[in-house]
């Protein structure tokens, strides 16, 4: 019989908790605050975008729409920098 390394004991595992939906929202929010103030921003630009188009404003609903579109391409943009933030950390 070979003898193999030592069984491990409750006391020797991590103790991991259990993170809500609340907290992890938190925790990704401080790790990358870039894209929830993206998100806001292209939602905010929408709603206004489709007030106007609603009052009949075509010009600022147009000029909002194309806002909008800047807006979801910064929120991308930070979502691949977070990313890439984190995998360069996971290799140190």
């Amino acid at each position: 019989m070979t003898a193999g390394p030592p069984p491990l004991e409750p006391s020797d595992l991590p103790m991991f908790s259990e993170e809500g939906f609340g907290d992890k929202f938190l925790r990704k929010t401080r790790e990358n605050p870039l894209v929830p103030l993206g998100c806001l921003c292209t939602v905010g630009v929408l709603t206004y975008g489709l007030i106007s188009f609603k009052r009949g404003n075509i010009r600022r609903s147009q000029q909002m729409m194309r806002a909008r579109v800047l807006a979801q391409g910064f929120t991308f943009v930070a979502l691949l920098g977070g990313m890439v933030v984190t995998a360069m950390k996971s290799r140190k």
